[in-house]
């Protein structure tokens, strides 16, 4: 019976064997599934060549044209003004800025002032007898002589013994010696070379002003200049006088401006040239940060597209046969964003957004929209 039930158990397992054996056999020759084409919807555009104007993006802060530097040449007390000294106060042209007392130093002239009137009085009885042909002049002089206003400009001479008699008696020494004098008297007040504001006060009333000591900074509000760094190939196309478009940075507010100069030299290190911008508005101040467009030059036959649809190999992908292809293509300019090219046939079909994984021969179709009619009625 053992040995029955064993032979009965191998058959059983020989055909098991066989059963397993054919399926996986069955199994091998099924033809495996063939993978679908994948066709890619693509945005295109159609190259119509044209002319292209070439905008030189830059940026900058605004600087006040017209701006001084106040600086103390003379020594003293701060004196009240009739307008504090303060950031933000504005003054008209011929307003005093700073007032230095000079009471001191007023004295020194004014004593000066007197020492020629008297010097010249002492030489009348002289002139009157040994030249009376100039008296009169001298006599006249004397009688405008104002020492509470500046003196008066001494009289022509006329003759080498005029001269020699009015030098023996040190009239011409004393008279350049007051004019020094007042010269270094007028350094105690500033005054307002233009009309503007004062946007940095570095002294107040009753402190002590001491030589070469820095006071502030004035400027005219009305103009700013905004100084742009560009590329030396535009060296020989910017123009003084060019119209440039201004904006913030929001791109909320615009302005008009101007090239008002170009540097002659070109930056060693970074190989640009300096051009300045001149604009005006009433919405403006110091230190805002503007982007500027300058018009350098156009380019004839050509088409403007973005950036990433031209590869590292100086190709753009076109469509033929709802294939894909590369074609060479010359660039002229970039931005930040733009790339400007050349030697594109005009009526070639490319693509007008970037396909990720795109390579030549990719299957794709153009993307259609649908009319608003159609949507409405589905």
């Amino acid at each position: 019976m053992r040995k029955i039930i064993l032979s009965i158990l191998g058959v059983l397992f020989i055909i098991a064997s066989f059963i397993f054996a054919k399926n996986l056999i069955d199994n091998k020759k099924k033809p495996k599934p063939v993978a679908s084409k994948v066709i890619k919807t693509v945005f295109i555009d159609t190259v119509q060549n044209g002319t292209i104007p070439i905008v030189i993006a830059a940026n900058g802060n605004l600087t006040a044209k017209q701006r001084v530097e106040l600086y103390s040449e003379v020594q003293g007390v701060f004196r009240n003004g009739s307008y504090l000294f303060k950031p933000g106060q504005t003054y008209r042209k011929g307003q005093t800025l700073i007032r230095v007392d000079a009471s001191e130093y007023y004295a020194t002239v004014q004593s000066s002032k007197s020492s020629l009137y008297n010097s010249i009085a002492a030489i009348m009885p002289d002139l009157r007898l040994d030249f009376p042909d100039v008296f009169q002049k001298w006599q006249t002089y004397l009688n405008g002589f104002d020492l509470n206003k500046t003196t008066p400009k001494l009289p022509e001479i006329t003759s080498d013994k005029e001269k020699y008699f009015i030098t023996g008696r040190g009239i011409i020494t004393n008279y350049f010696n007051v004019k020094n004098l007042e010269q270094r008297l007028s350094k105690y007040t500033i005054s307002a070379p233009f009309s503007g504001i004062l946007t940095e006060a570095l002294a107040t009333e009753g402190s002590l002003i001491r030589n070469g000591q820095k006071l502030g900074e004035f400027i005219n509000p009305s103009v700013y200049e905004m100084e742009v760094a560009i590329s030396k190939s535009f060296a020989n196309i910017l123009k003084v006088g060019e119209s440039v478009s201004l904006s913030n940075l929001d791109k909320t507010e615009s302005y008009i401006g101007k090239v008002s100069r170009v540097n002659g030299s070109i930056d060693a290190t970074t190989q640009t040239i300096t051009a300045f911008i001149e604009v005006k508005d009433d919405n403006l101040k110091e230190g805002m940060y503007l982007e500027a467009n300058l018009n350098a030059k156009s380019v004839a036959d050509a088409i403007e597209i973005d950036r990433n649809l031209l590869t590292d190999s100086q190709e753009i992908y076109v469509i033929k046969d709802s294939l894909l292809d590369v074609i060479p293509a010359k660039p002229i300019h970039f931005s930040d964003t733009k790339v400007i090219l050349q030697g594109v046939p005009n009526g070639t079909i490319i693509l007008k957004r970037p396909v990720p994984g795109a390579y030549s021969g990719m299957l794709v179709q153009p993307f259609v929209e649908q009319s608003k009619s159609n949507n409405n009625a589905e």
